[in-house]
């Protein structure tokens, strides 16, 4: 719960709480814990080297850049723990967050439902149990595939799948442009640098730091909340902290299909299909996007796209028949031997908020409404469990 004098200030964006904090990192985490903070009235900056750099329409993106935006919170098998907890508040929180960021200068809605299909009788079968204890999160059996006979027809599986009607997909790229908006209109500052160091300038509940950029420039804050996915442990190792974390690439394909009728009628389409891990999405006339996080390392392997357009051997002969328009890739950020996202407040002023591997947009108003807890010293021990 946010104190009263808080939500008086928040209302303002120029009535400021005395603690400055920043933000390291601008992706969908660290640009929506940035708003979320200033809302509540904190005098908040955001950091980060790509703020002020155009996204690239192929090659090598930015993680939320290169994010299909996917939002697969409701499906997710287990139904007790700190992984479901963070889901579930975060697709509880998301129409909130849309309806506030929305406005006709920037367009912003969750398409609905996402669809997945399961692999095996044994997977039809977990599918089956989460759709008769979960019915009134909006999950559903998976009835029966297209029947038009102007649709592309689905990847082939015998085993069904499963409806999930509030879970679904965010554009990213819109997403970033409206919390860029909302933030300006916060008064939210943003540095487009590089942070090089962390230097903790005093000791004890007073704690105060002081970042050191590439731009030159030392900045001092009382809080920094680090959202810097891969960056995050070069950060933190000076400080005495080991983090390790490994770069998970990420892969999408755009690809034209042929149509003699030169339109595809996408009608009877989810708004996200997934098949074994790989999500397809209409993306307007004859356009579809295939993507998956699908290998380790920082270097694509062509093979992997390759797989990605045949579906692992389960495409349709007009998906086999298509072109690719487009290519580009990303970074995931994974903890080793540890869940995943790595949320901790590692000392006073020091909160770390990164490593959410695939699911950084899907979790960002949990993970914002965290961070912001911590800092209002309210968190609940379900947060950090």
């Amino acid at each position: 719960m946010i104190l009263n004098n808080q939500r008086q200030r928040a209302s303002s964006p120029d009535k400021k709480l005395t603690q400055t904090i920043a933000i390291i990192g601008a992706g969908a985490v660290g640009s929506g814990t940035a708003w979320h903070l200033s809302e509540l009235g904190y005098d908040v900056t955001l950091i980060d080297p790509q703020i002020s750099q155009p996204v690239k329409q192929s090659g090598k993106r930015s993680g939320t850049n290169a994010s299909l935006g996917v939002l697969m919170g409701y499906v997710f098998r287990r139904s007790t723990g700190r992984a479901w907890h963070l889901r579930e508040r975060s697709m509880h929180l998301w129409p909130t967050w849309v309806t506030k960021l929305n406005q006709i200068s920037c367009p912003l809605k969750i398409n609905h439902p996402l669809i997945q299909l399961a692999n095996s009788e044994a997977e039809a079968s977990l599918m089956n149990e989460l759709s008769k204890t979960r019915s009134h999160l909006g999950i559903e059996l998976l009835k029966h595939q297209i029947s038009n006979k102007q649709s592309k027809s689905w990847p082939q599986t015998k085993y069904g799948g499963l409806i999930s009607n509030r879970d679904g997909r965010i554009d990213s790229l819109s997403l970033k442009k409206c919390l860029e908006i909302a933030m300006k209109k916060l008064n939210v500052q943003t540095i487009s640098s590089s942070v090089l160091h962390i230097e903790k300038i005093s000791s004890g509940s007073d704690s105060k730091w002081r970042l050191h950029l590439a731009d030159g420039s030392a900045q001092k804050f009382e809080t920094i909340v680090i959202c810097a996915a891969n960056e995050s442990e070069a950060l933190l190792q000076p400080l005495g902290y080991s983090l390790p974390l490994a770069p998970v690439l990420g892969q999408v394909l755009e690809v034209e299909i042929q149509s003699s009728n030169n339109t595809i009628n996408w009608s009877g389409w989810p708004a996200v299909l997934s098949i074994n891990g790989i999500n397809l999405i209409p993306n307007g006339n004859n356009r579809l996007l295939i993507g998956a996080t699908v290998e380790q390392g920082e270097y694509p392997d062509f093979l992997k796209f390759q797989n990605l357009k045949d579906l692992n051997g389960n495409a349709p002969d007009w998906l086999k028949d298509s072109t690719v328009i487009k290519k580009w890739h990303g970074f995931r950020s994974q903890p080793i031997n540890r869940p995943a996202p790595l949320l901790e407040k590692l000392e006073p002023g020091l909160i770390l908020a990164t490593g959410h591997y695939k699911n950084g947009i899907l979790l960002t108003p949990a993970t914002a409404e965290w961070v912001g807890r911590n800092i209002n010293e309210e968190s609940k021990s379900i947060w950090s469990q």
